[in-house]
């Protein structure tokens, strides 16, 4: 079964829907069923795992929680703080958006901003995290984390009336990886397999892939900033040994314009990290993958976890779109 609180607290996340996409199934050319994670709590699915590790962490007494997050981790902690009635001190890089800031700290958290990637809010996270009492709760890297969001691996078999044929999803740090195969095998669904998507400058799970095993990039270069670890979770690279997971880098581009047509397609705004996972149903990722044998034709179904956009507002598309040359 999925993690839920030991000792009968009710978890913080929502079972949320499932809804077939006629655009984008008339994109991929098959069915495609659509888990909105953008509508959780704070708005993407990060709540799954990390209300969980918060719970868990709040019954064995710790006194504040301490996160590094450029977003949606952040606000998960900062929301199921506030909701055990726990202080958090968030850290974020610099580059994290004004609205996030002020988001974070309308939710009671103390927000520090260190370094220019996670990776150095995540160095100063853990420094602080040695103060008595505090108790770090890492974005992505920790098995209470994916024990969480294993629990919507386990909402698709509830939902779904037949079992898709292949689950689309975005790749940062790597914890909704680790949490989906967790589910799969928790259902008997391990056989489906995985596309994971992640942007050039930001594709550490591809180069981990391409090396055999984790690397560490020089700098993260893409506008996804939610993907922005340099270096993913060992997990990821695990989960690639026990699943079939078929990694696939999209352009920066190909994600931006993907958060539009999804916008327009569906009247839902997510984060570039989304789009990600969105533009390989957009720009024939899928077709391509079939011509090449790497999945099965006709696939019946495929579910794309529509992961977050929490951390996004109108004016930082049109910005995006304007940087990357789009207008």
């Amino acid at each position: 079964m999925a993690a839920q609180p030991s000792g009968g607290e009710k978890p913080f996340h929502i079972v949320s829907p499932v809804l077939e996409s006629l655009p984008l199934s008339r994109a991929a050319g098959t069915k495609v069923y659509m888990k909105l994670e953008n509508v959780q709590p704070m708005g993407s699915f990060k709540i799954r795992g990390i209300g969980h590790l918060c719970q868990e962490a709040a019954k064995k007494g710790c006194c504040r929680f301490v996160c590094s997050s450029g977003g949606s981790a952040g606000l998960a902690a900062a929301y199921a703080a506030k909701k055990l009635g726990l202080p958090v001190t968030v850290v974020v890089p610099s580059t994290t958006s004004p609205a996030t800031v002020r988001k974070l700290e309308e939710l009671g958290a103390e927000v520090e901003v260190s370094g220019q990637v996670w990776d150095e809010a995540n160095r100063r996270a853990l420094e602080l995290a040695q103060t008595k009492g505090w108790v770090s709760i890492h974005p992505f890297d920790h098995p209470a984390v994916w024990q969480g969001h294993a629990s919507l691996v386990q909402e698709l078999k509830d939902s779904l009336e037949t079992k898709p044929e292949a689950i689309l999803l975005a790749v940062g740090g790597g914890g909704l990886l680790a949490g989906v195969v967790a589910g799969l095998h928790q259902v008997g669904w391990q056989d489906i397999p995985i596309i994971a998507a992640e942007t050039w400058g930001a594709h550490s799970f591809h180069a981990a892939l391409a090396a055999g095993r984790l690397v560490s990039l020089p700098d993260i270069t893409s506008v996804a900033k939610c993907l922005g670890a340099k270096t993913v979770a060992a997990r990821a690279l695990e989960c690639a040994r026990e699943c079939q997971v078929i990694s696939q880098v999209v352009e920066d581009t190909e994600a931006v314009r993907a958060m539009e047509q999804f916008l327009d397609d569906e009247r839902m705004l997510v984060q570039p990290a989304c789009g990600a996972a969105l533009a390989l149903l957009y720009t024939g990722r899928l077709q391509r993958l079939q011509c090449e044998g790497r999945l099965r034709t006709p696939l019946a179904s495929v579910v794309v976890v529509v992961c977050g956009g929490g951390s996004i507002q109108a004016a930082q598309l049109w910005a995006l779109k304007s940087q990357l040359g789009l207008e």
